[in-house]
């Protein structure tokens, strides 16, 4: 049954760093870099205190975090350089482009909002093909009095997209973007860019794990079509290696295949994907090919660290297979991860996510990945 309409919404209004381009891998490169000729180390864990902030106001936490001898007036004409010979390794966030391009498809008024300069912003954006022609109206934080949390800028975007405050819909990934939205009148979806903090966002109209979870018929906005028996194809990825804990602590607590990857190696991948189950096809380098459905995330109901990789086989095997080369190619989503509130209700919906599985890996569209020459050549 289809979920009931939120609120009838008119145009779209997005936050561009952390929301539409995954800009904090790469400032997390420079300030990498650039702390450590001060003899720092950049802590990921960190990113909390600039995300959504002003230029200014991020280099003034980065300098009092780590003690800079530096004011934040000489930080930022020192970083710029550094940041901006990165642009073009920036790379668009998951559903970015598939959200931009069916919105523009429909005639959906967009425009971008950001704490960023406008000369930033479009020389961010020039890099992706038909971004800058999705949107009416771009207002950078130079452009206004006072930036994110005060509501200017939206009421800036919505100004000069000819539209009632109260008709917007804006999408953002930070606590003061939210913020500054609900007191700008509009309605808000909130997704996230800092991990496991989802709880933060109470202000937010509706907070989703990545913009592939984004329903926008709840806006009264024209839904996605491209949903397959209940999966949304991506690009077929590549990832492997050995298994390194055989059939893992899910084999035993969930009664399923489960085999345990190493996650060196593969930050890029990790940050290109968002928490969730997907699904494909698994290569054991002795046995064969086998559908699969794996996790990607921090597994809610163990409490992880740190994100994971973690395959299950939709096969029965009755004996381990510690140490086997295990290669996988991911040919779709089929949800977000999320917390359950007992075993048997996380059991229940594992069941249910292979049998979404197995049935759309029949199809054309994914079985023909089963043939793929990767999984293939270690066997």
């Amino acid at each position: 049954m289809a979920e009931p309409l939120k609120k009838l919404v008119s145009c779209v209004i997005l936050d561009l760093d952390g929301t539409l381009l995954n800009t904090d891998a790469v400032v997390s490169e420079v300030l990498k870099g650039f702390l450590g000729k001060y003899g720092k180390k950049w802590d990921g864990r960190e990113a909390q205190k600039i995300v959504g902030k002003t230029p200014l106001e991020a280099a003034a936490a980065i300098v009092e975090e780590y003690g800079l001898p530096c004011g934040k007036d000489e930080f930022l004409p020192e970083l710029y350089p550094l940041f901006s010979a990165q642009l073009c390794n920036i790379k668009p966030l998951p559903g970015a482009n598939r959200l931009l391009k069916h919105l523009s498809a429909h005639g959906v008024p967009m425009a971008l909002a950001s704490n960023s300069p406008r000369g930033n912003i479009e020389s961010k954006i020039s890099y992706h093909q038909g971004w800058k022609d999705s949107f009416s109206v771009i207002v950078g934080g130079d452009e206004v009095t006072a930036g994110k949390p005060s509501p200017e800028i939206f009421l800036e975007a919505a100004k000069r997209l000819n539209t009632e405050p109260s008709s917007g819909l804006v999408i953002e990934d930070s606590i003061p973007g939210v913020t500054a939205g609900k007191a700008a009148g509009m309605e808000v979806v909130a997704v996230p860019s800092v991990p496991k903090q989802a709880h933060l966002y109470t202000s937010a109209d509706e907070v989703i794990n990545s913009l592939f979870d984004l329903q926008p018929e709840k806006w009264g906005l024209p839904p996605f079509q491209d949903w397959i028996e209940r999966t949304l194809p991506t690009e077929a990825c590549c990832i492997g290696g050995p298994v390194i804990k055989g059939f893992g602590r899910g084999s035993k607590v969930l009664g399923i295949p489960t085999a345990n990857l190493s996650t060196e190696g593969y930050a890029s991948l990790l940050s290109e994907h968002p928490s969730g189950v997907y699904f494909g096809w698994a290569g054991l380098s002795t046995r064969g090919v086998y559908k699969m459905v794996m996790s990607i995330g921090w597994n809610p109901y163990f409490n992880n660290a740190e994100k994971t990789i973690e395959p299950w086989l939709l096969h029965e095997f009755n004996e381990d297979f510690y140490g086997e080369e295990l290669r996988l190619v991911i040919v779709g989503y089929i949800r977000p991860e999320v917390n359950f509130p007992s075993l048997e209700s996380l059991i229940a919906k594992i069941h249910e996510d292979r049998e979404i599985a197995e049935g759309a890996l029949d199809l054309p569209i994914y079985s023909k990945h089963k043939d793929d020459p990767y999984l293939k050549s270690s066997l």
